[in-house]
Order: C-alpha cells, then structure tokens, then sequence
C-alpha cells in the first residue's frame, strides 16, 4: 500500500489569480498617505482663491482710486448712472422751486412773529436753495457724474456756505436771547411750520437715498441740510406751543436756534477738513470736469 501525500496547503488550484499582501497594503497605505495630502491642498487653494480675490479686488479699487473717481462708478452701469443723475438734477430743481417759497414765508414770520426758530428756518431754506444750486452743477456734466474731484469741490463749497450761514444763524438767536425777544404764536405760525416740516423732510430722504446711490457726499450733505430745515420747522412749532403753555420758557425758541447754528457749523468746518485734502489729492484728474 503506497502512503498519500497529504496535500500542500499551499497549493493553489488553477485559475486562481494570487494578489500580493505586501503590495496591496502598500497601495493602501499609499493611498491613505495621499488622501490627506489631498485634503490638506483643498484648503491651501481655497485660501490660495480668496487671496486671489482679495488681491484683483484691491487691484481694481487702486485702480478706481488712481483714476480719481467715487465708489458708484464700480457698482453702476452707465445707463444706470446717468438715470440717477437726472433724478438728482430733478429733484434739486423742485427743492430750489420748493424752498425760496418756504424761505420767503419764513422770513416773513420771523419779521411778524419775532422768531428766532423762524428766522434760523429762513437762513435753512435759503442754504438749501445754495445747496441745490451746487448739487446742480455737481451734475449738470454727464461725464463727470463719477468724478470724484468735482464732488470733493461741490462739498468744500457747501462747507463754506454752511459756515456763514451759521454764523448768521448764532447772530439772530443770541441776539433774541440777549433782549427777551417773545415769540407771538398763532394759527399761522403753526401751519408754516408743519407744512415746511414736512416737506423738508421729503425731500431730505429722497437725497439721502440719491446720494447713497450715487456715493455723492454733495448730496447726502444737500439731503442733511434739508433734514435740518423740517427739524427747525418743527421746532418753531414746539417752542411756539411751549410758550403758549409756559410762558416763563420763552428761551427755548432762541436756544433752539443756537442749537441749529452749532450744528451746522460743526458740519460746513468738518466738509472742509475732509475735503481740502481730497481736492489735493484729486486735482490731476480735471479732465472730468
């Protein structure tokens, strides 16, 4: 009897293919060694594109900026940029219209009533008509809607105006303070104040939204400035019930026109400090006016 080998069990039946162990778990570690690697550059080329984008973004504001024109000139089309305009040009023309109407009235109620808040409203609407004049010309060239030197030059002038008008403004109402001035209040007094305080206001945030459109400080400050002329219309209208209610506060209508003196000059004295260095800065850059 002939002994059987027992069988190899190493043998391997035919048709079977052998992988490597070695070089399958080296493909593996291979692999999980360049998976990380892989996610550790995601992150490095998104950093990478952001740093990109942060760089042609500080590319084209320094090439805005070279060229000497505002912030609207990047988020507006043309044809959009010269439909803001016309609105602007627009509604300086009805504030002008609107305005030396209510001045008129004004001064004709602080002459009748002896109101400094009336006289201070007066001065208001008149800056607001001067305003508007320069707000026109800031636009009335349609290739310089995107100028910034004409618009550092329209608000130097406005700071100008704001100053001398305060100073009229502070003059009147330190002077009504200094006699006892009494305010008379009647029915007329109070419909010229609510109707001006009312339209002022209007108009103030139609300017304000123009102005933020355009990124025009001459319009924002023409908007301010007629923010300031429904707030004295207003407050003619307070201090003229205060009276009536309290006689011994009839310094409130001249210490609110101190107030609105201060304001204003405050604001022309920081144009100008603002501006003055822009204009510098900016005077190569004529060829848009």
């Amino acid at each position: 009897m002939t002994d059987s080998a027992p069988p190899d069990s190493t043998a391997v039946p035919d048709g079977v293919l052998v992988l490597d162990p070695t070089a399958v778990n080296g493909q593996c570690r291979q692999e999980n060694i360049q998976q990380p690697e892989q996610q550790a550059q995601q992150p490095s080329t998104a950093s990478q594109e952001e740093g990109f984008k942060m760089d042609q973004e500080m590319k084209i504001t320094d090439s805005v900026d070279d060229r000497g024109l505002l912030e609207s000139s990047m988020r507006l089309k043309p044809h959009e940029a010269q439909s803001y305009r016309k609105k602007a040009l627009w509604v300086s023309w009805v504030s002008i219209a609107v305005t030396i109407i209510l001045a008129i009235v004004a001064f004709t109620v602080s002459v009748m009533r002896h109101s400094a808040s009336a006289f201070g409203f007066a001065f208001d609407a008149t800056l607001d008509v001067l305003s508007s004049v320069i707000v026109l010309w800031r636009y009335g060239n349609a290739a310089a809607v995107h100028s910034a030197h004409r618009e550092y030059i329209a608000c130097a002038i406005l700071g100008v105006i704001f100053i001398l008008s305060s100073m009229c403004i502070l003059g009147k109402a330190i002077h009504d303070l200094a006699t006892k001035l009494l305010p008379e209040v009647d029915g007329f007094l109070f419909s010229v104040s609510i109707v001006s305080g009312l339209i002022c206001i209007i108009l103030a945030v139609i300017k304000f939204m123009l102005g933020k459109v355009l990124t025009s400080r001459a319009l924002i400050t023409d908007g301010f400035n007629s923010l300031v002329g429904g707030v004295m219309g207003f407050s003619i209208l307070i201090s003229a019930e205060v009276f009536k209610q309290e006689p011994k506060v009839w310094y409130l209508d001249g210490t609110i026109g101190v107030l609105i003196g201060l304001i204003i000059l405050a604001y022309g004295v920081k144009l100008l400090l603002d501006m003055i260095p822009r204009i510098r800065q900016t005077r190569n850059y004529e060829r848009f006016e």
